[in-house]
């Protein structure tokens, strides 16, 4: 794999990649979750010329723009790779189509038959995304760090079961109780792919990796540890044995106080939190070297003004003796004025920790 050999000289020219590495840092490393989109004027533009999102994502050119735009106008410290967590089950033989307005559409896995017919991940199918890869990879600045993700298995699974995506998850939910066996057949596939897939990511280029688990926060503990947690631990330690240096973030979306012990059971470098968590809390309950990332409110980033100056300061001040990456507890929303942003940058690099 292409980190496992560079990783102290990576980090040394890339903030965000030594503060993943536990390096506490003067000026926080920041990037956002979505900063690819609609947000942006060049992103609707170019977004225009693919026909429907699927095929935005599979169309190298448009994909790499898309990821270095955010870079060009703002300067983060991290490009995240634009794509989608949903092709994953695509690449797996489920058809995945986005509707204008209405989000992603699958077809439904109704019965543990549905699940066993699905074919291997095909790393053909996703080959554009690995093209993408290595095209921002040749057209990054030399300090920023580069980063791939995919989603979890239990957020994808949801997705997979209900054919869309639903309030609460009821459909997943419900699923997983009436047919674990089934359930668990799913999770195994799932996190084999994510395996195979950011391993992959790794060898075309990227840093580092995230891990969403959007929906975590909806299962009761039991079910957190088996469907969140161990699947996330299995694939952190299944693309370690491939690329050892590997850097992966972890975001348990919603996990309140099973945050606590997360990096350790799961391996993670670093753990993304949401914005439901107070810093203070987190601050005085997670072990000191973890690495943690979050956790601005998007609404506040929407809000802008003293809302979003005070809540960015509590971030800063909470995390300013323990290594931290500054970023949203969700994604960018699309109504998100430019200006709020470069608002956030210049409070979060001119705060020394």
């Amino acid at each position: 794999m292409q980190q496992s050999g560079n990783h102290n000289q990576c980090a040394n020219s890339k903030p965000l990649l030594a503060v993943l590495d536990g390096k506490k840092a003067k000026t926080r490393p920041i990037w956002l979750m979505r900063q690819a989109g609609r947000y942006l004027p060049e992103y609707r533009q170019i977004r225009a010329k693919a026909d429907n999102f699927i095929d935005f994502c599979y169309s190298p050119a448009l994909a790499a723009e898309a990821t270095l735009q955010p870079i060009r106008r703002f300067g983060f410290d991290a490009a995240i790779l634009f794509s989608d967590i949903l092709v994953v089950p695509d690449a797996l033989g489920q058809k995945v189509v986005f509707e204008t307005g209405e989000g992603p559409r699958l077809q439904p896995l109704v019965a543990t038959f549905d699940i066993e017919k699905l074919p291997p991940l095909s790393l053909d199918r996703l080959a554009p995304v690995f093209e993408t890869i290595e095209r921002v990879r040749s057209d990054l600045p030399k300090e920023t760090a580069f980063l791939g993700f995919c989603g979890a298995p239990w957020t994808v699974a949801s997705y997979m079961i209900a054919g869309r995506g639903t309030p609460d998850q009821a459909p997943a939910r419900l699923f997983a109780y009436r047919n674990p066996t089934g359930f668990q057949l799913l999770i195994d596939k799932l996190v084999d792919a994510s395996i195979d897939y950011l391993s992959a990511q790794f060898h075309a280029g990227v840093d580092a990796v995230q891990i969403f688990d959007s929906w975590a926060g909806v299962l009761p503990a039991g079910e957190f540890e088996r469907w969140s947690l161990e699947p996330i631990r299995q694939i952190i330690s299944g693309v370690r044995q491939r690329a050892p240096a590997a850097r992966i973030i972890a975001f348990p979306r919603g996990a309140a106080t099973r945050y606590a012990d997360f990096c350790q059971i799961s391996g993670a470098d670093a753990l993304g939190l949401d914005t439901a968590i107070d810093p203070r809390w987190a601050a005085a309950h997670l072990a000191p070297d973890i690495v943690v990332q979050g956790q601005l409110d998007p609404l506040a980033l929407l809000a802008g003004g003293t809302a979003q100056a005070s809540a960015v300061d509590q971030i800063l001040t909470a995390y300013r003796d323990r290594p931290h990456v500054f970023n949203l507890g969700h994604g960018i929303l699309p109504e998100t004025p430019i200006d709020h942003v470069a608002a956030l940058i210049k409070q979060v690099r001119s705060f020394e920790a």
